[in-house]
């Protein structure tokens, strides 16, 4: 019988901010990865990359500023950046893992790009904010280079880039083959790194791309049984930060549209997860999503934990 495949996000909690917390944090998601392993599925990750991304795009920026010759790395580079050195902690720690328990199986880091439409609307209206606070002058130098700044009260200003949809991803063939022959796919790091077609040539756009949106884009394109967004809680709820706060432990993909209709998820928070999670379940039969803690995971297969979402109400 053909095994079972599951795409898993990861979240910050699952990687940490910076480079000891992320040493620190890939040991326990190592062991839940190989937990899913030893039970038989097919697994493929999808991880986050905000404060790592912001972290190499300043450290670009101000090696230019100090050296000169050097230039500021554009964000689809400080992209693959982060994703070769958060693939290369999570590909070996849970190569660790699966050896302690006795299982040799390949973990391969996949550097993926993301195609998105030079049209999307998030191109005029740029929402994600990374690197460092700069001071008003920093941020006019900034704003003369044609980028977007933005102030936060209290703190200073921060460059903001576009966030555009997931259309397709350039290297779905390979990342496909391997999860075929049994191996374990770490892909699409932090959304992956955003590109647009020009003729025959990938140029890289200034923006990311929400990782949840593209972990659903891969369950799609690689024909997974379960969608697994591991967030900070266990739950999706209603309400939420209200006291009529209640949380959800299972719906069918019409109730998570009407939810959304209604505003009950947050724009930068939950909302992408439940709009991966629909779109994933209305693109093929037999599917789950669920969204959950990353410890709560693997009780959530087997519907102990966790808010499940599925085409019918279960």
């Amino acid at each position: 019988m053909a095994k079972k495949r599951i795409v898993i996000a990861l979240g910050h909690q699952a990687l940490g901010t910076n480079l000891p917390e992320q040493k620190a944090a890939v040991i326990t998601t190592a062991r839940t990865v190989a937990d899913f392993i030893q039970k038989g599925w097919q697994v493929a990750l999808v991880h986050s990359n905000a404060p790592q991304v912001g972290m190499i795009h300043t450290a670009m920026n101000e090696f230019s500023r100090q050296h000169k010759g050097y230039t500021p790395a554009p964000m689809s580079v400080c992209s693959a950046m982060s994703q070769g050195y958060i693939g290369y902690d999570l590909q070996n720690g849970i190569r660790s893992e699966l050896i302690y328990r006795g299982i040799y199986k390949p973990v391969s880091t996949i550097l993926t790009q993301v195609m998105v439409s030079p049209y999307d609307d998030s191109f005029y209206n740029p929402v994600k904010k990374v690197g460092r606070y700069m001071t008003r002058e920093e941020a006019d130098q900034e704003e003369a280079k044609g980028n977007h700044v933005t102030n936060v009260p209290g703190k200073g200003w921060q460059r903001i880039v576009s966030a555009p949809k997931p259309m397709s991803i350039v290297e779905i063939d390979t990342i496909r083959t391997l999860l075929d022959a049994d191996q374990i796919v770490i892909c699409c790091g932090g959304g992956g790194i955003p590109v647009l077609e020009q003729g025959f040539n990938l140029k890289g756009a200034s923006a990311v791309i929400e990782k949840d949106l593209t972990a659903g884009l891969l369950a799609m394109e690689a024909d997974a049984d379960v969608l697994l967004i591991a967030t900070s809680v266990p739950n999706v709820t209603l309400h939420y930060g209200t006291p009529e706060e209640r949380p959800i432990s299972r719906m069918s993909d019409e109730e998570a549209e009407a939810y959304i209709r209604q505003g009950h998820f947050e724009f930068a928070s939950m909302l992408p997860k439940i709009e991966a999670a629909v779109s994933f379940l209305k693109a093929g039969k037999g599917r789950t999503a669920i969204i959950t803690t990353l410890e709560k995971s693997i009780e959530s297969i087997d519907g102990k934990a966790g808010t499940l979402i599925s085409p019918k109400a279960l």
